[in-house]
């Protein structure tokens, strides 16, 4: 096991883990992106496959004036009593809440709302029943609150106390609180998701404290280590059937100098071990290590992928998001066999609204992405392609577009205030495919009239510039599909027959 490899790629932050028997379940935050919170399995850790999401209905998540990087905040996903429950914040609209099931492949309830401020969630269920429901909140000063709830009303029935401040950093967050032997243990994030990134943790003899801080904190942390990974935090414990205890937590993994990360933040795996003094230590004495003897996965092949969708199915793979709650009257998959159907909407991608919109993460730093669109607009400033896409003030696409009458296939950039077409040439054809070759630093974007035929360049685009730290956000780049009317509602179909995904790193 490479420990500077995720474990889940790209934009999957905020990693919340549960068992049980022998199956694993895991989800990451999803922000301002429909459906809500990625929902994986796996058997051992390391292979994770993506069966759906928890948040699938607009009741549940409602994000149509989600700001970039609003929306849906950190999950926590627990096992009680025969049920899955999920708790998170939705920061736009209705603040902390809770779903449950009894099948986590099937349909999620409806939000159980927890009138509790804070952010980033956490709900423990001791062993006599009492909820916990723990959130980090800016009172009298940052720090972790508490109170008990109800479990099928959400009604709390204790006040709001404030158990821990943490050890100092900034944004005390992401709160987890276990029982653990004799001790509850109360595992936090501090130092801000950024390079100060850390794990620290405490431990009292009650749920509600005191908590005492443990002697080795942050037990784990990559600030001002040279080392592939960096910004490591928001971690939570899980114990697997052989007894050994495992951390999964984000991390991002930096480009060049000054550095800078454009895949967003990813989940990574690392052991965790006890100290003499019962104090848990994630990795190496807080670093990231390889597992040790008696670790049997393997992550061989898992950073190699060749994805080619058809759009022949009644429903979108999980992998496909829309920007925001999805307007029915954007998309289609019935309008003629095996083709997704986007409609233009007003909304341009410059804009933070209904955009008709439906994308897929960039999960490889190395990667190849293809498109084919059928599309003839027949009003100026009707549009259709493909976008690399990070928020509305950070992106490029590859068009088509109908511009003074005259139909046109563009490059195009928007960074910040600065916007340019950079490269624009006659299209007289129906179809086109539209390519992206991206390697760490720079996408290259192309096109042609065949599969048969080498794309011809349109320009390339820097990474860097959709990167975290000039871009801004909690995100990750995205590679999607779009139509816009811009300004208008459009009734032309832009038809992708298939899109294409290959990646390795």
């Amino acid at each position: 096991m490479n420990p500077y490899k995720p474990v889940i790629s790209g934009f999957h932050p905020d990693p919340s883990v549960c068992r049980v028997g022998d199956d694993y379940y895991l989800v990451t935050s999803s922000f301002e992106y429909f459906p809500g919170v990625p929902l994986f399995h796996s058997k051992d850790l390391v292979h994770w496959e993506q069966i759906g999401h928890v948040l699938t209905r607009p009741e549940q998540a409602q994000l149509s004036d989600a700001w970039s990087s609003g929306g849906i905040y950190a999950p926590t996903i627990r096992y009680y009593n025969g049920l899955f429950y999920m708790t998170t914040t939705n920061v736009t609209k209705g603040g902390n809440f809770y779903v449950y099931t009894d099948d986590p492949r099937g349909d999620w309830s409806d939000p159980v709302y927890v009138n509790q401020p804070g952010i980033d969630p956490d709900m423990f269920v001791d062993t006599d029943g009492t909820v916990y429901y723990t959130t980090s909140y800016d009172a009298e000063g940052q720090g972790v609150y508490q109170s008990r709830i109800d479990l099928g009303s959400g009604k709390r029935l204790s006040e709001l106390s404030l158990i821990w401040r943490g050890t100092g950093g900034q944004y005390p967050e992401g709160p987890h609180l276990y029982r653990i032997g004799e001790w509850y243990y109360l595992l936090i994030a501090e130092g801000g998701t950024e390079y100060g990134h850390m794990v620290t943790v405490a431990r009292g003899k009650k749920p509600d404290g005191p908590f005492e801080s443990c002697p080795y904190n942050p037990i784990l942390s990559h600030r001002s280590l040279h080392k592939p990974v960096h910004a490591t935090g928001h971690a939570d414990l899980i114990q697997a059937p052989d007894g050994r205890w495992w951390a999964v937590f984000l991390g991002i993994r930096p480009v060049g100098y000054p550095m800078q990360h454009h895949l967003g933040r990813e989940t990574f795996l690392a052991p965790v071990s006890w100290m003499e003094d019962g104090w848990p230590v994630i990795g190496d004495k807080g670093t990231l290590s390889e597992p040790g003897p008696g670790w049997s996965g393997s992550q061989e092949g898992v950073s190699q992928v060749h994805i080619r969708d058809d759009f022949n199915e009644a429903v979108l793979a999980p992998r496909w998001n829309f920007l925001r709650s999805p307007d029915p009257a954007n998309w289609s998959l019935s309008r003629r066999s095996s083709c997704l159907t986007l409609y233009g909407a007003p909304a341009a991608l410059n804009e933070a609204g209904p955009v008709a919109f439906v994308g897929r993460r960039q999960q490889h730093f190395v990667c190849r992405i293809a498109a084919q669109l059928s599309f003839i607009p027949q009003r100026d400033g009707e549009e259709a392609g493909i976008t690399v896409y990070m928020n509305e003030r950070f992106h490029y696409e590859l068009a088509v577009t109908l511009l003074e009458g005259e139909r046109r296939l563009i490059f195009r950039r928007r960074l910040g205030t600065l916007w340019k077409v950079e490269k624009e040439v006659p299209w007289f054809k129906d179809t086109v495919i539209l390519t992206v070759h991206a390697d760490k630093t720079h996408y290259s974007f192309g096109y042609s009239a065949g599969s048969s035929e080498e794309p011809v360049s349109m320009g390339i685009g820097e990474c860097g510039l959709l990167s975290t730290e000039v871009a801004g956000g909690f995100t990750g780049v995205f590679i999607g599909m779009y139509a816009t009317g811009n300004g208008q509602r459009s009734a032309v179909p832009a038809d992708f027959d298939w899109f294409l995904y290959e990646g390795d790193d």
